[in-house]
């Protein structure tokens, strides 16, 4: 009887290891735009960093990364079962969120083209400046990257509790909490490969073998293109996943784009619902731009 009821116990385990895995599959799929974005944006974030000090700063953004997840995970948890109504709502505004993102990044040298300029000749000359406070500079740059990364993983978790809001509690925080550790080793790993890969093409240039510093020099050439790939897959990434997020919530939307795929058949039985989703990511997008812009204008010229 013992031996039956470990067998059962064992069972039950194995099958919720399986719908673990089978939702944290899922899970990654959905957030592949989130993912890109918060792999380009936290890679950004270190530049203007001393290159002895990229590490320290990666590795203490990715401390503060998965105190930000310690907090989501058990909230979501919370939202899913006291106020399980939450969840779309959430997802949908996770979405929206997405699709604002992205358009503001299309059409950010237009809208914030003179600060950014500004910002960066300010840092320029505060690391010139043999007097600046650098641990300051570097305090600063630490504490933006912890707080876009919570903005950026709430996403993540939000997406993620809207895929397994019919899971039990358990599977709930089980996969919540592999796609949060899994989000941070992953990206930050990433993140560290990418500042320091241009080290590693100059230690390869500078070695004798022939074949390894022609490899050096590719890897040199190969790595300022690296980011900007990057951030554009990561950006219409963001369109494609936010849209489909917002279509599936907006029922008519989503019936009109799946029964003109269904009506046109074919390869475009596949490829119409993507690109009709990034494109009413993009629609939507560019109206949260054009009305809530001048609101988030108004609000810090207010608190200037």
């Amino acid at each position: 009887m013992a031996g039956a009821s470990l067998l059962t116990l064992l069972d039950d385990i194995a099958t919720m290891l399986d719908d673990v895995a089978l939702m944290t599959k899922v899970a990654g799929k959905k957030t592949a735009g989130v993912l890109g974005d918060d792999l380009a944006l936290n890679a950004q974030q270190v530049a203007g960093v001393k290159p002895a000090r990229e590490l320290p700063v990666v590795w203490a953004v990715a401390k503060g990364s998965m105190l930000n997840k310690c907090i989501l995970v058990p909230a979501a948890v919370a939202i899913s079962f006291f106020l399980p109504w939450l969840v779309i709502p959430l997802l949908m505004l996770g979405g929206a969120f997405l699709c604002f993102e992205g358009f503001e990044k299309v059409a950010h040298k237009f809208l914030h083209g003179k600060e950014e300029q500004a910002h960066k000749e300010n840092l320029r000359e505060a690391l010139k400046n043999p007097e600046a406070n650098l641990k300051e500079v570097e305090r600063e740059k630490i504490k933006g990257a912890i707080r876009t990364d919570f903005i950026l993983s709430a996403e993540i978790i939000a997406i993620t509790l809207g895929i397994v809001a019919e899971k039990s509690l358990g599977i709930q925080f089980a996969v919540l909490t592999v796609v949060a550790v899994m989000v941070t080793v992953v990206v930050y790993g990433l993140v560290a490969g990418i500042v320091k890969i241009d080290d590693g093409g100059l230690y390869l240039s500078q070695r004798d073998s022939a074949v390894l510093q022609r490899i050096g020099d590719g890897i040199l050439w190969l790595a300022p293109y690296m980011m900007r790939t990057l951030t554009i897959v990561g950006t219409i990434a963001m369109f494609l996943v936010g849209g489909g997020i917002l279509t599936h919530g907006i029922t008519p939307v989503y019936e009109a784009i799946r029964g003109f795929a269904a009506e046109v058949g074919g390869i475009g039985a596949v490829l119409i619902p993507t690109l009709g989703d990034g494109l009413f990511g993009l629609i939507a997008g560019g109206v949260l731009v054009a009305v809530l812009t001048p609101v988030i204008k108004l609000w810090q010229n207010r608190n200037a």
